[in-house]
């Protein structure tokens, strides 16, 4: 069984490389747009696997149609489904490099540093207490004063030899100060003369200035992703802003007029599923999603919004087969878009595509049935996402399957699982227009063409709440 979070080895390489290269992508604040990145020309495919750009009447090298992949030979002329992620990763890294952006603190939760986090000042920036209990100088028993001192007050009066002073833990320490005695290391006689209890040490429980670092030491580098401990150390180091990759912007544009927004179904009509669900799943693989749109079934308004968009990503639901109201591969002929991802040998979510529409911006068209589009999202959309936010791949771990699962004689399988104990229980109500198993799910197992058996190792995909935490992922 290989556990989550390990990697070694070749594997340890190619994230640390993916990483690198991301953040290459991305300049630092106040830099020109350079319009050119990694092979920033828009004109040729990401990985050398994609279909070339493909205009109304154009014919790929092999002479076939560009709508090729919707032949009855379809099974074979669709990517794989390892191969597909690793051109969405390669398609983002391809893109224009992105400028840096100085968020604030509050808003920064999610992101990656774009420049390494170095301290602005001493930490502590002064001599402080550590506990609850008295500055002393000297050998005691002292004499204390009145007057105590309290943390975010100014510098108090020096100490004397035999004298001591009420401190409150975080407060200055005195000049002069020999150690800090704890409160319930002490005791005061009659005439209120302190006395110690135990042996003291000098500059026990004292914080020295500059104990965690001095001002200008490099606390963390550049692509470490922004958590809430990193918030509290940069504010401790004096930040208000973080310089960081910003989130990348996506558009999603819902198809179908099929679709209800409210109510129970009826009259052949069904609940939209997907526009719930899409923008948050979305925002926990780090995008900011800038527009919802209900287009329905009309290519005219598919056209208008794909080619009016600004975002760097825009993602569709539904309209990516080849029917008479699947409106994606013709809108994607007319703007001239280059397709990368034509179909992917997966169950379920086989006619999922991936298009360079400009060259900063791409599109993931998904599947419209639930299943069939949450299959699309990781596959897809989430590489793409994640090198354009510059984050780390996640790491790859496997876990033996609790039974047997059914597979596609051709395409990889992506079924919902429970993760108990040291094995994975896959979930009823996998199929592709079904959310009750996913619903449930810890993650998707990977089942290899032709099934995994009983205890079988197999790969899963961590759903983002299930190993970030609801607040955490949604930021």
């Amino acid at each position: 069984m290989t556990a989550r979070g390990v990697r070694t080895g070749e594997d340890a390489e190619d994230q640390d490389f993916d990483v690198e290269e991301a953040l290459a992508l991305v300049k630092g604040p106040g830099s020109a747009a350079s319009g050119h990145g990694p092979a920033g020309t828009g004109h040729g495919p990401a990985t050398g696997h994609g279909t070339p750009r493909l205009r109304e009447g154009a014919r790929t090298p092999d002479g076939a149609q560009p709508h090729a992949a919707h032949s009855p030979d379809t099974r074979h002329q669709a990517t794989p489904w390892p191969q597909a992620r690793e051109t969405a990763a390669r398609a983002a890294r391809a893109a224009a490099r992105r400028d840096a952006v100085a968020v604030p603190l509050d808003a920064a939760l999610g992101l990656v540093l774009a420049e390494p986090l170095a301290a602005l000042t001493d930490l502590p920036s002064f001599d402080t207490s550590a506990m609850d209990g008295w500055a002393v100088a000297g050998p005691g028993p002292w004499d204390v004063r009145d007057e105590g001192v309290l943390a975010g007050h100014a510098q108090p009066e020096p100490l004397t030899d035999g004298e001591a002073v009420r401190i409150a833990t975080g407060a200055r320490i005195p000049q002069d100060t020999t150690a800090v005695l704890r409160s319930e290391h002490g005791r005061t006689d009659a005439k209120d003369r302190l006395h110690s209890t135990r042996e003291v040490q000098h500059g026990q429980d004292i914080r020295p200035r500059g104990q965690e670092c001095r001002s200008g030491d490099q606390l963390l580098p550049v692509g470490t992703l922004v958590t809430p401990a990193v918030l509290g150390l940069a504010a401790a180091a004096g930040y208000d802003t973080l310089t960081a990759v910003p989130r990348p912007r996506v558009d999603v544009f819902v198809l179908g007029d099929e679709l209800l927004t409210d109510g129970l179904p009826h009259d052949g009509r069904i609940r939209d599923a997907l526009g719930p669900m899409l923008p948050p799943w979305l925002r926990a693989l780090g995008a900011e999603v800038a527009t919802v749109r209900r287009i329905g079934d009309d290519a005219k308004a598919l056209h208008k919004a794909v080619s009016r968009s600004e975002a760097d990503l825009i993602v569709t639901t539904g309209g990516t087969a080849a029917g008479p109201v699947d409106h994606v591969h013709p809108t994607l002929r007319r703007i001239g878009a280059e397709l990368l991802v034509d179909g992917v040998k997966v169950r379920p979510g086989h006619p999922m595509l991936l298009a360079r529409t400009k060259e900063r911006q791409h599109l993931v068209g998904l599947p419209g049935n639930p299943l069939a589009a949450v299959s699309g999202l990781l596959t897809l959309a989430e590489p793409l996402l994640r090198t354009l936010a510059a984050r780390p791949a996640p790491e790859p771990y496997t876990l033996p399957l609790k039974d047997g699962v059914h597979g596609h004689p051709y395409d990889t399988r992506l079924v919902p699982v429970v993760l108990r104990g040291d094995h994975a229980a896959v979930l009823h109500y996998n199929g592709p227009a079904m959310l009750r198993g996913v619903a449930a799910a810890d993650a998707l197992a990977v089942v290899p063409p032709g099934g995994a058996r009983q205890d079988q190792e197999t790969e899963l995909l961590d759903l983002p709440w299930a190993a970030a935490g609801i607040g955490v992922c949604f930021t």
